[in-house]
């Protein structure tokens, strides 16, 4: 590594020792395997300690507690353990120079041309000033370096292109809280900006930066709080920047070296130097228009304080999603102070410098009030459809509506506003357009809209649903508790009336709600399936097992045991059960097999049922069940084997009847046998023809029976056995108590006289008896 090299002192002359030191380094004979890295940036930045820790240098460095310039001229020494030389430019901006900017120009021009990689130092709150960060100097050392070294050589090798610089900004004391990428951005802008404004020779006006320069960006942590740190980055930065050439993020590319033999490079150098020296251009800007743009900066910095202060009221509340409605009137307000006290007094310095950072104020403030605008004309967009929404849904609940009127009144509305809000925060002389929102804002609202037809239509689908499921259980019970052969016709005749019915009231509120005849398609075939399968829960409810039973059974009742003309059947032994009770169970059989298939005799009253392609079920919400109903299937109410079972169950239950009935005729002839009515007469003959013989006998023989049959007939059995037992009792009750008073009587005519205790004793003593 070795001593370091004064290559230009503060008398601006170029040192002769460099030859003799380039031999001393070992790199006399390098040939091109070599490179050259200088450091650029603001006095007493570290600059030299930053080369210092990155390549093992032996620069002096500053005395921080006196914070006096310490490199002063051009200071060169050969990196540890690497083919690299050093260059540690005297520092821009220092006191000791004062506004003799001449050196500063210089110096730095001479490092673009003289290296590889131009390291440019500064602090993290540098970036994005213009003289802090040296963009002046920048701009005109670019310019110069333009007209110099790049015109001349494209007028010498046309053909070709003089080797890229590689600009390395080294960004110091960096906290974190600005990213890289936002630090990146704001520093590209701002060296596109200058090579955008650098005065280019004729032919080379189009020219682009990344054809003469290339950008690269690090950061480092603050050396004095962060020293671990500090040094961890130094390492990182050193090894895969400059040491490891596999490295992805290596700079010292060929592209980048000026194709120097090391022998040459002290001749070259001092070439380069003396026609920077010479060169009177450098003499510009004048002392005037560096002072200028040195207040309008410091100026257009207090005005951006005070404006950025204004917006913290407002600021939060937007970017979370707020709307702020006085928005507008904050940020043209901030805007007007913030170009007033610029304009206060930044007008009194050069005018073409005031004027140009008037511009590049007003740009700023742009800049930073758009993000403010955009998520504002975001929040209008929210604002505008969470309104519109609750709006139709009030407006749709009252009774009678026009919902195109509805939708066109309300939309407008709600267009106009977000328009006239947006205009309201729109600044003038910008280029901000709330245009792309309010088409987005237009879409939504047609697809809200949508929805809410979509909704409404659901709705007017459900109650007609539920309506049809009321009437047709009632019909379904009255048709199916009375079956014959016309019972489908009946069930399926009200169900054709009702659904006529539904469409008509149906497709009369759909063109209420503006919908489209695809949509009313769609959607009457959508409620004609529910209908169909609302009817067919009914008929499976009233065709259950227990009900259809039940219903067997009282069919067969009724034929059993009434006649043709309604009347009970009173069973003699006469009767012909066995063939009523046949044909009673055929007939009833007979009837169930109507249950097996919804079959009505006129095939044209069979319903129609619907068949929707996929194009038109998306436009209605139905239900998976709806989609794979099989109507086919449908049809058939009961299975072979539930049949079969019902059909079993109910001959039993038939069965259990015609015993009953058996049982009844059997134990009426087996209550008194024959024999008994001949024995009878045979015994009582003579008693019988006294009664015969006797008139008075025989009259009250004729009174008893007719009485008897009355009884008999009347049913009166019953109440006259009641009456006769409750005279019975209250006659022997009557007996009893007369029968106790006698013999009290008695006892108390043999004893003499009693007490009443002792008669009391006796009559209960008589009475427990």
């Amino acid at each position: 590594m070795g001593s370091r090299l004064h290559v230009v002192n503060e008398e601006k002359e170029f040192s002769s020792q460099l030859s003799p030191q380039l031999g001393e380094w070992g790199l006399s004979n390098a040939g091109f395997n070599y490179n050259v890295v200088s450091v650029f940036g603001s006095q007493s930045t570290g600059k030299s300690t930053l080369l210092n820790r990155l390549f093992g240098t032996t620069f002096d460095v500053m005395n921080e507690s006196q914070r006096r310039q310490t490199t002063k001229g051009i200071w060169m020494c050969k990196a540890k353990e690497i083919p690299l030389l050093v260059m540690d430019v005297e520092g821009t901006d220092g006191r000791e120079r004062g506004e003799d900017q001449d050196f500063e120009r210089k110096s730095a021009l001479f490092s673009l041309a003289a290296s590889s990689v131009l390291l440019i130092n500064m602090w993290e709150h540098q970036v994005g000033l213009y003289q802090g960060a040296n963009m002046g100097l920048l701009k005109t050392v670019m310019e110069v370096n333009f007209s110099m070294f790049i015109a001349n050589s494209q007028a010498s090798f046309p053909e070709s292109k003089p080797p890229k610089t590689l600009l390395l900004f080294v960004i110091r004391d960096h906290i974190g809280t600005t990213p890289l990428d936002n630090l990146r951005s704001t520093l590209t802008n701002d060296i596109e900006n200058i090579w955008n404004s650098v005065s280019k020779p004729e032919g080379l006006a189009k020219a682009d930066l990344s054809d003469y320069f290339d950008l690269g960006f690090v950061t480092l942590p603050h050396k004095l709080l962060q020293p671990d740190e500090f040094d961890h980055q130094t390492s990182t930065i050193r090894n895969d920047y400059f040491t490891k050439s596999t490295s992805g993020n290596y700079i010292l590319k060929p592209e980048y070296h000026r194709q120097i033999p090391a022998d040459g490079l002290s001749h070259y150098l001092q070439t380069i130097w003396d026609k920077v020296q010479n060169n009177k251009d450098l003499d510009v800007p004048t002392q005037q228009e560096l002072l200028a743009q040195y207040r309008c900066d410091e100026i257009a910095a207090e005005a951006l304080k005070v404006f950025h202060s204004r917006l913290i009221a407002v600021r939060k509340p937007v970017e979370v999603g707020k709307f702020v409605p006085e928005l507008g009137k904050v940020m043209r307000d901030s805007k007007k102070e913030a170009l007033d006290m610029f304009d206060s007094t930044a007008f009194r310095y050069t005018k073409t410098v005031y004027e140009k950072k008037r511009e590049e104020l007003t740009e700023t403030i742009s800049t930073t009030l758009s993000p403010l605008y955009i998520n504002q004309v975001k929040n209008l967009h929210k604002k505008a459809i969470d309104s519109y929404k609750k709006e139709l849904h009030a407006r749709l609940k009252s009774d009678s509506y026009d919902f195109s009127n509805v939708v066109k009144e309300s939309s407008i509305h709600h267009l106009q506003t977000f328009i006239d809000q947006a205009k309201e925060i729109t600044l003038a002389g910008t280029d901000w357009s709330y245009i792309e929102t309010l088409e987005q804002l237009k879409v939504d609202i047609d697809t809200v809209s949508a929805d809410c037809r979509s909704d409404e239509l659901i709705k007017l689908l459900n109650q007609l649903e539920r309506s049809i499921q009321k009437d047709a259980g009632e019909f379904v019970e009255v048709s199916l508790n009375n079956p014959d052969a016309e019972m489908w016709d009946k069930v399926l005749d009200r169900f054709n009336a009702l659904i006529e019915r539904s469409k008509t009231s149906y497709v009369t509120k759909a063109k209420r709600l503006n919908s489209t005849d695809q949509e009313i398609k769609a959607t009457t075939g959508s409620l004609l399936r529910r209908a169909w399968i609302s009817l067919r829960n009914k008929i499976e409810e009233q065709c259950s097992e227990s009900i259809l039973l039940f219903r067997l059974r009282t069919i067969f009742e009724d034929k059993f045991r009434y006649d043709d003309k309604g009347i009970p059947r009173v069973w003699r032994p006469t009767d012909d059960i066995e063939a009523i009770y046949a044909d009673a169970r055929e007939y009833t059989l007979q009837l169930l097999k109507l249950y097996r298939n919804i079959k009505p005799q006129d095939i044209n009253n069979l319903f129609t049922y619907p068949q929707l392609d996929d194009s038109v079920l998306d436009i209605i919400k139905v239900s998976d069940l709806e989609e794979s109903y099989n109507y086919e299937e449908s049809l058939q109410v009961l299975g072979e084997a539930k049949e079969a079972q019902l059909a079993g169950r109910f001959k039993k239950d038939a069965d259990a009847i015609y015993v009953e009935a058996k049982r009844s005729v059997v134990s009426s002839i087996s209550k008194i046998p024959l024999w008994f009515y001949v024995a009878l007469l045979i015994l009582g003959w003579n008693e019988l023809w006294a009664v015969l013989s006797n008139p008075l006998y025989l009259t009250l023989s004729i009174l008893g029976l007719v009485t008897a049959y009355f009884v008999y007939t009347l049913n009166l059995g019953g109440p006259i056995s009641t009456i006769l037992m409750t005279v019975g009792k209250e006659v022997n009750r009557i007996i009893v108590d007369k029968m106790i008073n006698i013999q009290n009587e008695a006892r108390n005519a043999a004893n003499g006289a009693a007490t009443p205790e002792a008669s009391s004793d006796v009559n209960k003593n008589a009475a427990a008896s």
